[in-house]
C-alpha cells in the first residue's frame, strides 16, 4: 500500500518548502514571503518537478494536524455514534468533542493553519501550471500529465476549503498566491461564495483528471476523476444543507438548496454509470482489512481516494489504530493501542445482530496485562471503534510506536450510492428512477452487502413511501454504514439534526441504564471466553437473562465463561451519559468552531464566530 508517494516529505521540501510559507507562527497564517523570493524557475519548468510540487500540496492532509488525528477522529465527534476521549472537558481535544470550545482551546490552531498551508500550496500550483510552456505546447504526454496535476491542485484546494468552511464557516478566502495580495488581513468571505468557487473548480478538475483505470500515477492516494466527482457531490449537499449563521448561531438553509441536490445527483449518476471504475466491494470487512493490511483495492476501487500516511512522524503519518480502535495491552504481540474513541451503547444496538458491519465498526474486545494476546470483553461503556485496528495491521508492529502508516479514506463508493439516494429522494421521491436507478434501489444495494444473503431475504424491505419516511431510513443507513469515518457530525449538521440525535442518544442510553424500553432487552452481565484467543459469548447480547454468578459453564465444554459487566456499567454511574456532548446547545453556534484567539488578534478584519 505504501508506494514511494509516502516519501513526499523530502520531495515536497525541495519543491514547495518555501512556497507555502510553512506557517510556523499562528499569527502569520496568511503572512508569507512573496513566492518570487524563493521559487526556483526549475519548479515549474518540468513535469517531474511539478509532480514533486503537487506531492507537496497533498502533504498537509497527513499528520496529527490533518487526517492523521484531528480531522479524522477529533473534530467530527461527539455524535450519536460515539465520543472521542470520553470524559470531562480538558482544555484541549475534549473541549471540542464536548462542545465547550473557546478561542484559547489548544487543538484549534494547528489544523487551522495547516489547512491554510494546503490552500496556499495549491494556489501556487494553480497559478503556475497553466502558465507553463509545456502545458500549452509540450508533448502530448507532458500536456496530459500537467493537466492532471492542475486538476489535482484544484481538487486539493476544494478539499482544504471544505474542511475550513464546515468547521469555521465564513472565513478569509484566498484563491491566488499570497504574493498577489497587497494586504493579507482579509475579511471573511461568505461560505456560500467559497462553496460556489470550489464547486466550479471541481467541475473543471473532473475534466482534467483521468479515471482510476486510466491514471499513470497512484490512483488511490492521488485524486482521479471519480474521486473529484464524489467530492463535488458531497460539497454540493453541504452547500444545499443547513448551517449555523456565523453572526446569530441560528441554523439556516439557502432557499435554492434544490439546485445543489440536482448537482449532487448528476455527479453521483455519472459514477453509477461507470461501475467499471468504482463500485462496492462485495465484502464490507475487506474494505477495512485492505486499509489495515496496507494494500489498495485495485479490483473494485470502493475507496475512491485515501490520504497517504507514512514516515513515522507526527507531521506526515497517522495515529489511526493507535489513538482509536481496540485497546491493546503494551505487552501484546501487536503492540499498544489506546482505544480512545468510544462507541455509544445506543449505536451498538442500532445494528441488527447479524449485520456484518457491526463487528467491523465496533470492537467488543480488549487485551489486558494478564493475557495480553487473548481477547477479553469490554463493558457496554467501553466499546471501541473498529475500522482501524492495530491487531489487524500487516505487518504487525509490536511495542509503543504511535504512527502505524494507516491511510484515511476520504470518500467511498457506498457514499456515492447513498448521496444519490438522498438527492433523488429530495428532488422527486423514493420511487422515481433517474437513469434507471431509484433511491430505494441505491440504498438497498448498500444494505444488501451488510447481510448474509439468506438473512437479507428475510429482512423487511425499505418502504417506498413518503420522502420523509425514506429520508429517515437513509439517515439510519448512513449511521450504520459510515461509523467512525468522520462523516456523521457533518451529515447531522447539514440535516439540522445534530441536537435531535444527541438528545435521542442520551434518551436511549438513559433507558438502558434504567432497564426500560430497549434497556429491558439488554443483559446486565455477559459471559465471555476465548477460542484461539478470539472472544466468544455464551449467550446473546440481545436478550436479557437473570444469571449474575461470576462464571457459567460453556456449552459442550468442561470450561467456564467469565462474567463481564454489560448494562451494569451504565447503571452504576450517569457520568458516561451526562458527559457525552455535554455542552451542546442547539442554535447557539456550537456547530462551528471558534477562530483561534491568536489568529483573531493578528487580523483586525476577522470577526469571531457567534457565541465565542
Amino acid at each position: 500500500m505504501k508506494s514511494p508517494f509516502i516519501l513526499r516529505a523530502a520531495l515536497a521540501a525541495s519543491a514547495l518548502a518555501g512556497t507555502a510559507g510553512l506557517l510556523t507562527a499562528c499569527k502569520d497564517y496568511l503572512n508569507v514571503t512573496p513566492a518570487s523570493s524563493y521559487i526556483s524557475d526549475d519548479v515549474f519548468s518540468s513535469v517531474a518537478n511539478v509532480n514533486s510540487a503537487i506531492i507537496g500540496v497533498y502533504d498537509p492532509l497527513s499528520g496529527d494536524a490533518g487526517y492523521g488525528v484531528r480531522l479524522s477522529t477529533g473534530y467530527p465527534s461527539d455524535t450519536d455514534e460515539g465520543q472521542n476521549r470520553a470524559g470531562a472537558a480538558d482544555g484541549g481535544t475534549r473541549d471540542i468533542n464536548r462542545y465547550r470550545v473557546t478561542p484559547g482551546t489548544t487543538e484549534l490552531i494547528a489544523p487551522f493553519t495547516t489547512l491554510y498551508q494546503g490552500v496556499e500550496r495549491a494556489n501556487i500550483c494553480i497559478k503556475n501550471i497553466p502558465q507553463m510552456a509545456l502545458y500549452k505546447s509540450g508533448s502530448a504526454s507532458d500536456q496530459r500529465a500537467l493537466r492532471r496535476a492542475y486538476g489535482e491542485a484544484l481538487t486539493l484546494r476544494a478539499l482544504y476549503y471544505m474542511e475550513i468552511v464546515r468547521n469555521w464557516g465564513d472565513v478569509p478566502a484566498q484563491f491566488k498566491p499570497s504574493s498577489e495580495y497587497p494586504d493579507l488581513n482579509l475579511p471573511q468571505t461568505p461560505r456560500n461564495e467559497i462553496y460556489d468557487q470550489i464547486l466550479g473548480d471541481l467541475a473543471l478538475a473532473s475534466k482534467l483528471l483521468p479515471w482510476r483505470k486510466e491514471s499513470d500515477v497512484n490512483a488511490y492516494e492521488r485524486f482521479t476523476k471519480g474521486a473529484a466527482k464524489a467530492l463535488r457531490a458531497r460539497i454540493a449537499l453541504a452547500r444545499g444543507g443547513y448551517r449555523a449563521n456565523a453572526r446569530t448561531g441560528q441554523m439556516e438553509r439557502p432557499a435554492n438548496y434544490l439546485t445543489y441536490y440536482t448537482m449532487a445527483r448528476a455527479e453521483c449518476d455519472t459514477l453509477l454509470q461507470n461501475r467499471s471504475q468504482h463500485t462496492l466491494n462485495p465484502s464490507f470487512e475487506a474494505v477495512w482489512r485492505n486499509i489495515n493490511e496496507q494494500r489498495f483495492d485495485t479490483q473494485y476501487g470502493e475507496i475512491m481516494f485515501e490520504v497517504a500516511m507514512g514516515s513515522g512522524s507526527a507531521a506526515s503519518d497517522s495515529k489511526l489504530g493507535y489513538n482509536n480502535g481496540p485497546a491493546l495491552n503494551v505487552a501484546s504481540k501487536w503492540g499498544q493501542a489506546g482505544g480512545s474513541y468510544t462507541i455509544n451503547p445506543n449505536y451498538f444496538y442500532a445494528f441488527d445482530s447479524v449485520d456484518t458491519r457491526r463487528d467491523v465498526t465496533v470492537t467488543l474486545y480488549q487485551t489486558v496485562a494478564a493475557t495480553p494476546n487473548t481477547q477479553t470483553s469490554n463493558t457496554l461503556t467501553a466499546l471501541r471503534d473498529g475500522k482501524f485496528r492495530r491487531d489487524w495491521r500487516v505487518p504487525i508492529l509490536p511495542g509503543t510506536a504511535q504512527n502505524l502508516n494507516l491511510n484515511w479514506p476520504i470518500v467511498r463508493f457506498a457514499d456515492v450510492l447513498l448521496m444519490f439516494a438522498e438527492a433523488q429522494n429530495e428532488l422527486v421521491g423514493p420511487a422515481a428512477a433517474y437513469n434507471g436507478t431509484t433511491p430505494v434501489q441505491a440504498l438497498e444495494e448498500v444494505r444488501r452487502r451488510a447481510y448474509p444473503a439468506a438473512r437479507y431475504q428475510t429482512l423487511p424491505a425499505t418502504q417506498v413511501g413518503t420522502k420523509a419516511g425514506f429520508f429517515d431510513a437513509l439517515v439510519k443507513e448512513r449511521l450504520l454504514e459510515f461509523g467512525g469515518e468522520g462523516i456523521r457530525k457533518y451529515d447531522l449538521i447539514r440535516w439540522n439534526l445534530l441536537g435531535a440525535k444527541i438528545a435521542e442518544a442520551k434518551a436511549i442510553m438513559t433507558d438502558m441504564r434504567n432497564g426500560v424500553g430497549i434497556g429491558a432487552t439488554i443483559p446486565l452481565y455477559v459471559y465471555g471466553y476465548a477460542v484461539n484467543d478470539q472472544l466468544r459469548y455464551v449467550r446473546s447480547l440481545y436478550r436479557p437473562f437473570a444469571t449474575t454468578t461470576n462464571t457459567i459453564p460453556i456449552p459442550g465444554s468442561t470450561a467456564t465463561a467469565a462474567r463481564f459487566s454489560w448494562r451494569q456499567a451504565l447503571t452504576g454511574s450517569s457520568t458516561f451519559i451526562d458527559l457525552f456532548a455535554a455542552n451542546y446547545v442547539p442554535n447557539s453556534g456550537d456547530e462551528l468552531l471558534a477562530f483561534p484567539q491568536t489568529v483573531v488578534d493578528a487580523n483586525p478584519n476577522l470577526r469571531q464566530n457567534f457565541g465565542y
